[in-house]
């Protein structure tokens, strides 16, 4: 609860001293949220690490191979990646640029489920 209270904390100081500076300083203000997402991201490492210790321990607990989690959790990175970089373009009125980033975080997400895709239709194969 601690962590999130400083994150929201973080991003509304952040949102207001980015309105002040706009006005004068598009550059400082595009800068000021920047440092602000990284900071905020580096927040977040250390529960993002104990929600990859879980997984480890489900993963072996159940027996299940790895390599079935590993691209869900590779379209899940590529998603909160892209998300973040849209929301920046957008910001600083590049809405064509925010398209495009979004349009190759879906082609990305897609070409990292390829190998799980792959293992379902050999599945299906073995069935027919």
């Amino acid at each position: 609860m601690e962590m999130i209270l400083k994150l929201i904390g973080l991003c509304l100081l952040t949102a207001v001293l980015t309105l002040l500076l706009r006005k004068d300083s598009a550059e400082l203000s595009l800068l000021l949220t920047v440092s602000a997402v990284l900071l905020g991201i580096l927040m977040l490492l250390s529960a993002l690490h104990e929600v990859r210790e879980l997984g480890t321990y489900l993963l072996d607990l159940t027996k299940l191979s790895p390599s079935l989690f590993v691209p869900l959790l590779k379209g899940m990175a590529i998603a909160c990646v892209v998300r973040l970089g849209s929301a920046l373009c957008a910001d600083v009125g590049q809405s064509a640029l925010s398209a495009v980033l979004e349009i190759g975080g879906a082609i990305c997400a897609l070409w990292c489920a390829l190998p799980l895709l792959r293992a379902v239709v050999d599945m299906l194969e073995e069935w027919v």
